[in-house]
Formats: structure tokens, C-alpha cells, sequence
């Protein structure tokens, strides 16, 4: 007897919607209103001239240049976010929205003059004797999408240099990253500097070398598995959350 299986796939309910791609995902998010719709667009395709083109309209159609900063280019941005976090896309795609977003911020900042107030500031590097930059590099960027001041530092940075920075520039916290496990001891040491100095502030510290019970094992070190707990980090911080609740919410016990 022939059967025919879609009918029955129908009859009991279980066919599979078609399965949704990250464009459809991200557009489900995007505002009806132009030219809104086409700037977020352009950040999720990591199209820099159409992000300017898109503030360019909205600018010429009264808009306040910084505004746009929070309206449109942010919440642009937390899509793209959001699907990465979520695991649809993948870093390329967010680093390339997070180019055209902050290619977007220049253009507002042009446009208007001023620099809009950065949610606070932060120190990044690249362990000393680590050359492996890309992991810095990813956090710095989502940290910058994310609306907060970034002191690069770059790669393969000394000890001294990184307490240093800490004292000129008194960050709010402060980002390591290591991909060798013989340089990862350079955190501790800087923990132990920063801490000789009267400085308490939270040491995020992540990369392929390092592991939550090495960074648990000093006083100031919050283990990052990913470059997306950067920003989720610092606007905990800003939310008033202790260096405790920091590793409370952030370690997995």
C-alpha cells in the first residue's frame, strides 16, 4: 500500500517549519521605518558606506547626529550580538558589523562635533610573551560596540607597562588575554602589583591557555570563556555589581 509520509506528517502536526537563515532572524528585529531599517541592515551585512548613507538620510531629515549613536547604530549592533550569542553567526560577521557600527559613530561624531560620553573605560592586552592577538582583538571590538572606551594596549605587553596603564588611566576593569599557558602567569603577577598599589579593579582574564581555576586562584582574576563576556562583564560593573557577584554570576561552580 503506498502511504503518503506528508500527509501523515501533517495529520500528526510535526512538520518541521523551514528552517529560518540569519538574515531572516536578524530582520525580524529591524524596525519598520526607514532609514532605520537600512541601518540595520548595513551593520548586519558589515556594510560600511550604507551604514553613512543611512545616517546621512536621517541626519538630513532632522535627526541629532550623537542621538543616532543610541538609537540606531547600538541597538543595530545588539542584534548582531544577540545571534552571536545565541550561536547563529559566527565572530567574522561581528566584527565586520562591529567595523561598519564604528564607522557609523565616526560619521556621527563628524557630523556633530562631539564625541559622544563612552559608558566607561577599559584596558585590554595580550599577556607578556603572547603574540596571539586575535582574541584581544575581538574583545576590544565588542567592548567598542558595546559603547565603552578601549585602551589597547596590543600584543606581547610587560607587566610593568599594563600597571602602568592601570594607574594613568584608571579603568573601570581591565582585560587579559593569553592563548600560551606559559604566559598566563603574567596575570597573577599583574593581580599582585595592582593589589600592592591599593588598586582593586576586576581583572577579566580569558584566551585558550587559561582556565577558570587558574584565575580563580587571584584575588582581582574573573575568568572570560568567551570574547561576548567582556561587555556583559563591564555592564555588570556598571550596574554596581562587586568584584564577588562578579565571579558569583560569572564562574560556573
Amino acid at each position: 500500500m503506498d502511504v503518503d509520509p506528508s500527509k501523515i506528517l501533517i495529520r500528526y502536526n510535526v512538520q518541521k517549519e523551514k528552517a529560518q537563515t540569519p538574515e531572516e532572524l536578524a530582520a525580524e528585529q529591524y524596525p519598520k521605518t526607514e532609514p532605520a531599517k537600512s541601518v540595520y541592515r548595513a551593520i548586519f551585512e558589515g556594510e560600511e558606506d550604507d551604514v553613512v548613507e543611512g545616517l546621512k538620510k536621517a541626519i538630513d531629515a532632522g535627526a541629532d547626529a550623537i542621538k543616532l549613536i543610541d538609537d540606531m547604530l547600538m541597538p543595530g549592533m545588539k542584534v548582531v550580538t544577540d545571534l552571536y550569542d545565541e550561536g547563529i553567526i559566527f565572530l567574522p560577521n561581528v566584527m565586520m558589523s562591529a567595523d561598519a557600527m564604528l564607522a557609523g559613530i565616526e560619521f556621527c561624531k563628524e557630523k556633530s562635533g562631539s564625541a559622544p560620553t563612552p559608558k566607561g573605560k577599559i584596558v585590554c592586552h595580550v599577556a607578556e610573551g603572547d603574540v596571539h592577538d586575535i582574541g584581544k582583538t575581538i574583545v576590544a571590538a565588542l567592548l567598542r560596540a558595546a559603547g565603552y572606551e578601549v585602551v589597547d594596549l596590543g600584543r606581547d605587553v610587560p607587566v610593568d607597562e599594563v600597571v602602568a596603564a592601570v594607574k594613568a588611566e584608571k579603568p573601570m576593569m581591565i582585560t587579559g588575554t593569553a592563548l600560551m599557558t606559559t604566559t598566563m602567569y603574567a596575570f597573577k603577577e599583574i593581580n599582585d602589583r595592582l593589589l600592592e598599589a591599593g588598586i582593586k579593579v576586576p581583572f577579566q582574564c580569558g584566551g585558550g591557555a587559561v582556565n577558570q581555576d587558574f584565575v580563580e586562584t587571584y584575588e582581582l582574576g574573573v575568568y572570560g570563556e568567551e570574547a561576548a563576556h567582556a561587555p556583559q562583564m563591564a555592564d555588570m560593573i556598571l550596574a554596581g555589581k562587586s568584584l564577588e557577584q562578579l565571579k558569583d554570576e560569572l564562574h560556573m561552580h
